[in-house]
C-alpha cells in the first residue's frame, strides 16, 4: 500500500502570487539600490506572474511599473554624470 500526498493545484497559484509580491518588493527596493539588477528581475517576475494568471494582478502591475522606473532612474543618472554608477 503506497501512501502519497494528494496533488494540489493551489501550489502553482500561490507561487504565482508570490512572484507578484516579489516583483513589487524588488521593484521598490530597486529604486534605492542595485536598480540595474533588481529592475529587470522585477519586470521578469511581474510578467511571469501576469502570464500565469496571478490572483494579485495589482501587485504584479506595480512591480512591472517599478521595474521600468528602476531602469528609467538608472538612465537619468547615467545621462547626468556619464557613468554607470551613481551616488547621492
Amino acid at each position: 500500500m503506497h501512501l502519497t500526498a494528494p496533488a494540489t493545484s493551489h501550489t502553482g497559484k500561490r507561487d504565482t502570487d508570490g512572484m507578484a509580491v516579489a516583483s513589487f518588493v524588488l521593484g521598490l527596493l530597486g529604486l534605492l539600490v542595485l536598480n540595474v539588477f533588481l529592475g529587470p528581475i522585477a519586470i521578469t517576475l511581474a510578467t511571469i506572474a501576469l502570464w500565469r494568471g496571478t490572483a494579485r494582478p495589482g501587485r504584479a502591475y506595480l512591480g512591472l511599473g517599478l521595474g521600468v522606473a528602476d531602469l528609467l532612474v538608472l538612465l537619468v543618472f547615467i545621462q547626468a554624470d556619464n557613468t554607470v554608477s551613481w551616488s547621492f
